[in-house]
């Protein structure tokens, strides 16, 4: 039996999607494991949305098999599995009623339903959410409704409600998307000040830019044309040769002080 520290968090193999006699993602292998930290990278229609929905649990693969916890999709509960991953992504957020506030944008996550009611919340639901909303820069706006939010305030509060149950795998689907330069710096740099906690969950971040790579990620997964180009740790796969491979244009790949930038050239 494994140990903590070397618990599987995700395990994918053969996993591939069909649409009609099209197969839009796969075949593909992948395995995360407790305390790494990945990025997923890939042209538009590279099939990034369709794996997160699968990591998500919202979608079924057409073939192969997906662990998540050591639980195998398609044999167990997905509703008390869900409980257990963190997801801060486009879908969620647009079922978020508008007139909710802050604070319990954040604590019904601990119920994983959205929109107060009847719930009974004890004290350290109350000041769990508090605390995220702390870490991330927005407990002052913790007794504003959730419409009346910037789209970078918006974000804050997502992934304090993707973290307010605690779970063991978080994924976050383009968290700096749409925010202005000093935004999505300050939410990179929180957030990655959260991932240096031994306790803190494996992740899975997806985005577009290689400069939207929180300092600290350990591994990168690039994919293309539904497939997996190459993954690994994130120094040897972040390079000019392997994004000009899958871009499709010369670009020159810059590293400094953990963080990652490209141009053409």
């Amino acid at each position: 039996m494994e140990s903590l520290g070397e618990m599987t968090v995700l395990s994918m193999q053969g996993v591939s999607v069909t649409r009609g006699q099209r197969t839009i993602l796969g075949p593909i292998d992948f395995q995360v494991r407790s305390g790494e930290r990945w990025v997923i990278l890939g042209p538009n229609g590279a099939g990034k949305s369709t794996l997160m929905n699968i990591l998500a649990t919202r979608v079924f693969p057409t073939k192969g098999v997906v662990k998540i916890l050591e639980q195998e999709m398609g044999k167990v509960d997905l509703f008390e599995l869900r409980t257990r991953i963190g997801v801060c992504a486009t879908l969620n957020s647009e079922d978020i009623p508008d007139d909710e506030l802050v604070r319990d944008v954040v604590v019904t996550a601990a119920y994983a339903v959205l929109g107060r009611w009847n719930e009974d919340y004890d004290l350290w639901d109350e000041s769990r959410a508090v605390a995220l909303l702390t870490t991330f820069g927005v407990r002052d706006l913790a007794d504003r409704r959730y419409f009346s939010l910037s789209d970078g305030e918006k974000k804050r509060v997502q992934i304090a409600r993707a973290l307010m149950s605690d779970p063991e795998l978080l994924l976050l689907d383009e968290p700096t998307a749409g925010l202005d330069l000093g935004g999505r710096e300050d939410l990179l740099r929180r957030f990655a000040e959260y991932s240096t906690d031994p306790l803190a969950p494996a992740s899975i971040v997806v985005t577009h830019h290689i400069e939207e790579i929180p300092f600290g990620t350990t591994h990168a997964l690039i994919i293309k044309n539904g497939t997996i180009a190459v993954s690994g740790p994130i120094s040897s796969v972040i390079t000019s040769e392997h994004m000009t491979a899958v871009f499709g244009i010369n670009i020159e790949v810059t590293a400094a002080n953990g963080r990652f930038f490209a141009r053409s050239s």
